[in-house]
């Protein structure tokens, strides 16, 4: 949000159609095989019950009103397609309305392994599965709603909470670890080294916890928060979101333990 970007968004017509070419839906198609495969044992039994309730297309990119339909029908949600970066304004507001902001653009083939802004594989495969499950959905609009009434300073570590939970949360279950947050359920990459990799740090899921912990956006998290139930996103969105801010930020934040940038580009 508020850095500059090289895709351009799709402006829906006068029904609300985004109109894509071959090219493009030949890149949902290989991104959502691909990904399929890769998340099979390792996002967590609410991410794929999301998946199979959406029922996505996989030989072309969904429409955001079709994917709006479904969560409208479950959890009172909709999908709103925006440009690739909004500011902070605009995002909690739609979360507070609960409607999701996604950005309307896919991936060039150049970038299917990554890339650092959110397209729309990112945000309706790797976001909405889990928008159709009541906790998270709940703990969504209680972000959004805390973010509209945030001050500039409390914005960033509200951020943060979004990071270890929506885009890089992870579940306890009886079968292990598993995956929910839609930045690793959208990556090959960051699945495997999620789940996989001895490097990162896996915590217990604690609200301030999370606030205090810096992040870096370019690479793989050195960091996750294991949350022990999905159930306990209920109690977050009726918890007081800025009071845990201004208890975080009285403890101060904790070290980074990840690299300084002009360490890793040297």
């Amino acid at each position: 949000m508020g850095k500059s970007t090289k895709y351009e968004a799709k402006i829906p017509d006068e029904n609300g159609i985004i109109s894509y070419n071959d090219d493009e839906h030949a890149v949902w198609s290989d991104l959502y095989a691909r990904q399929i495969k890769i998340i099979d044992g390792r996002a967590c039994q609410e991410f794929q019950d999301g998946l199979e309730i959406l029922n996505l297309p996989q030989d072309r990119i969904p429409q955001p009103r079709e994917v709006s339909k479904t969560l409208m029908e479950r959890t009172g949600w909709q999908v709103e397609p925006v440009p690739a970066l909004i500011n902070f304004d605009r995002f909690f507001k739609l979360l507070a309305e609960k409607k999701f902001p996604a950005a309307s653009f896919i991936r060039s083939r150049e970038e299917m392994d990554y890339l650092q802004e959110p397209d729309i594989f990112h945000e309706i495969f790797g976001h909405t599965a889990m928008l159709t499950h009541q906790a998270f959905a709940d703990f969504t609009e209680a972000y959004g709603k805390a973010g509209v009434k945030a001050s500039k300073q409390e914005r960033v570590f509200l951020a943060r909470l979004y990071w270890f939970t929506v885009e890089f949360g992870m579940l306890q279950t009886t079968d292990g670890v598993k995956i929910y947050g839609g930045g690793i359920a959208s990556s090959p990459g960051e699945t495997l080294y999620s789940m996989e990799s001895p490097e990162p740090i896996r915590r217990p899921f604690d609200p301030i916890d999370a606030l205090r912990t810096p992040y870096r956006i370019d690479i793989y998290q050195t960091v996750y928060y294991i949350l022990d139930r999905m159930d306990d996103l209920f109690d977050l969105a009726r918890a007081d979101l800025l009071s845990l801010i201004r208890e975080a930020r009285a403890l101060g934040q904790f070290e980074p333990t990840y690299p300084p940038k002009e360490k890793e580009a040297a």
